[in-house]
C-alpha cells in the first residue's frame, strides 16, 4: 500500500499510496488543479466532439458553444464537486467511496473505474503510436502501417508507455509541474494548428446556419457530458487530496469546471466550425488523419506533435489514478509499483489491438462507453453522499476487516449498492449497445424511447441512483463524529 512518507518535490518518488494524507503535508491550493484539468483536456481529439454537434445534431455554430459550455464544463463542475471529498478525506475517491459502498461492496465501483481507465489509457496509446507513425509515413515520404512494421509499431507505443510511466511513476509532485509548463507548450502549438484549421471554415455557411431544435441541443449537453466530465469524476478526489484544509468548495469546483472547460469549448467550438458543410471530420474512422488532411502538408509534423503531447498529457493523469484504484482492489505493492501494473496492461493491450485485432475503435470504444453507466450510477451516489458527509475516518479507510467501521453488513452499504445496481439495470434498459447501426450487440426494452434513443439514458442512471440512495436512507446519518483520524 505503501509507506507513510510522501517525497512531496517535483522528481521525488511519492511513496504514499491510498493511506489518507497527513493535514501537515496538505499545501496544495486551486490553480494547481486548473492546470492539471487544462493539461489533461487539450488534447486536439476534441475536435471530433464539436463536429458531431454540428454534422449530425444540426446545430448552429451558437448552439453548438452553449452546449459545450454546458455539457463539457458543466460535467467537470461534477469532477469538482467530488473534489471536495478528496479535500475532506484526504484519500483517492474510490478509497473514499469505502465509507459509502463498504469495503467489500465498493469492489465493484472500483473494478469498473479501473477497466473504464485502463481503456481510455490504451484508446490513447494505440492513437498515439499511430500519431508517430503517421510521422514518419511524412518524414520518409512512404505510408508506413503496424502490422506491416510490427518492430516501429512495439518501439512507438514503448516510447509512449515509458513517457507516461516517467510522470505518472514519480507521482502527485512531478505531475503539477509537467502538466502546467507542458500546457503552455502544447497549448501554444494547439494554437497555431487551431489558426491553420480556421483558413479551411466556409464563414458565409456559419453565419447562415439555421439553428436546430431544443431537442437537438439537450442531446448534445448529454452527449458532452458523457464524453468529457463524467468519465473523469472518479479522478476527482485524486488530485484534491493534497489541497490546502482553507481552500473552498466552490474554487476546487471551479479550478475543474475552468480548467478543463477553456479548452474543451474552445476545441468543440472548432470541430463545430470545421464541420459547418462538411461532414468528413465527424464520419472520419480516424480524426487523427482527417484532420492532417485539413492542414497544408508543411503543418502536418508540428500538427502531430501537438496531438502526441495532447495524448500524453492525458494519459499521465489516467495512469496516475489507475494506480490509486488499483491499490484500492487490495493489490499489496507500493504505489509505482501498481502504476508498473497498469502501464504493463495498456501495453499488452495496445499491442494485441495494433499488431493483432482486424479493428479496434469501434469495439472498443463501445465497451468503454458501456462502463459510463454504472460510473454514472456511482457518481450519483457518490454526490448525494458528499451533502451529508462531512467526515472520513482514516483508519477505517485502510481497515478491510470486520472490525472497520466501513464494515456494514457483510462488509456491505446495502443501500448503496442496492441503489448502483437498480441503476445500473434501469440504465441499460434504455440503452444499445453496438459497434455500428448494423452491429448491434444488445438493445435495451427502453432504447427506443425518446431517452434511449438520444443516448441519454445516463442521466436517468444518474438520477435513480442518487435519488433511490437519498429515499432509502443511505445519506441522513452521515454527522461528523470524534473518530480518530478523521479528517473534516
Amino acid at each position: 500500500m505503501g509507506s507513510m512518507t510522501s517525497g512531496q518535490g517535483a522528481g521525488q518518488l511519492e511513496t504514499r499510496g491510498i493511506e489518507p494524507v497527513p493535514e501537515g503535508e496538505c499545501n496544495g491550493h486551486p490553480l494547481q488543479l486548473f492546470w492539471v484539468w487544462f493539461a489533461a483536456n487539450i488534447s486536439i481529439l476534441g475536435l471530433p466532439l464539436g463536429a458531431t454537434l454540428v454534422a449530425f445534431r444540426g446545430l448552429a455554430i451558437w448552439q453548438a458553444v452553449i452546449v459545450a459550455i454546458l455539457g463539457a464544463a458543466g460535467s467537470f463542475a461534477v469532477v469538482g464537486i467530488i473534489s471536495i471529498a478528496g479535500r475532506r478525506g484526504r484519500a483517492p475517491s474510490l478509497t473514499l467511496s469505502r465509507a459509502i459502498f463498504g469495503v467489500r461492496g465498493n469492489i465493484g465501483p472500483t473494478l469498473v473505474s479501473l477497466m473504464s481507465r485502463l481503456g481510455w489509457e490504451t484508446v490513447n496509446t494505440t492513437t498515439a503510436a499511430f500519431v508517430l507513425l503517421s510521422l514518419c509515413s511524412i518524414l520518409f515520404g512512404s505510408a508506413v502501417e503496424a502490422k506491416s512494421a510490427p518492430v516501429l509499431t512495439l518501439i512507438f507505443i514503448g516510447i509512449f508507455v515509458l513517457l507516461t510511466l516517467a510522470v505518472s511513476g514519480l507521482g502527485h509532485a512531478t505531475l503539477l509541474v509537467i502538466q502546467k509548463w507542458a500546457t503552455y507548450v502544447f497549448g501554444a502549438l494547439n494554437i497555431l494548428v487551431g489558426g491553420f484549421l480556421c483558413a479551411t471554415i466556409d464563414w458565409s455557411a456559419v453565419f447562415n446556419a439555421a439553428p436546430a431544435p431544443l431537442s437537438a441541443m439537450i442531446i448534445g449537453i448529454g452527449t458532452m457530458a458523457a464524453g468529457t466530465g463524467i468519465g473523469w469524476a472518479n479522478a476527482g478526489a485524486d488530485m484534491s487530496r493534497y489541497q490546502h484544509r482553507s481552500v473552498k468548495a466552490a474554487r476546487l469546483v471551479a479550478s475543474a469546471a475552468f480548467g478543463a472547460g477553456i479548452p474543451l469549448v474552445l476545441l468543440i467550438t472548432l470541430g463545430g466550425l470545421l464541420s459547418v458543410g462538411n461532414n468528413d471530420l465527424a464520419a472520419a474512422t480516424d480524426p487523427i488523419i482527417a484532420i492532417r488532411d485539413m492542414l497544408p502538408t508543411w503543418m502536418a509534423v508540428p500538427y502531430l506533435i501537438t496531438a502526441f503531447g495532447g495524448l500524453l498529457l492525458s494519459n499521465n493523469l489516467s495512469v496516475y489514478s489507475a494506480g490509486l484504484t488499483t491499490l484500492t482492489l487490495g493489490l499489496k505493492v507500493k504505489r509505482v509499483h501498481a502504476v508498473i501494473v497498469d502501464i504493463v496492461a495498456i501495453f499488452a493491450g495496445s499491442i494485441y489491438f495494433m499488431l493483432i485485432a482486424d479493428s479496434f475503435y469501434g469495439p472498443f470504444i463501445t465497451f468503454i462507453s458501456l462502463l459510463a453507466v454504472p460510473i454514472t450510477a456511482w457518481v450519483g451516489i457518490f454526490v448525494v453522499d458528499l451533502i451529508h458527509r462531512h467526515y472520513y475516518s482514516a483508519k477505517d479507510l485502510l481497515d478491510v476487516s470486520p472490525s472497520s467501521a466501513y464494515w456494514y453488513r457483510g462488509g456491505v452499504e446495502w443501500r448503496a449498492f442496492g441503489a448502483w445496481a437498480v441503476a445500473i439495470v434501469l440504465g441499460f434498459s434504455f440503452t444499445t449497445i453496438g459497434t455500428t447501426a448494423d452491429n448491434i450487440w444488445f438493445a435495451g426494452p427502453l432504447s427506443d424511447s425518446w431517452l434511449g434513443h438520444n443516448g441519454l439514458g445516463w442521466i436517468v442512471t444518474f438520477l435513480v441512483a442518487g435519488g433511490l440512495y437519498a429515499v432509502l436512507g443511505g445519506a441522513s446519518d452521515r454527522r461528523p463524529a470524534l473518530v480518530e483520524g478523521a479528517h473534516v
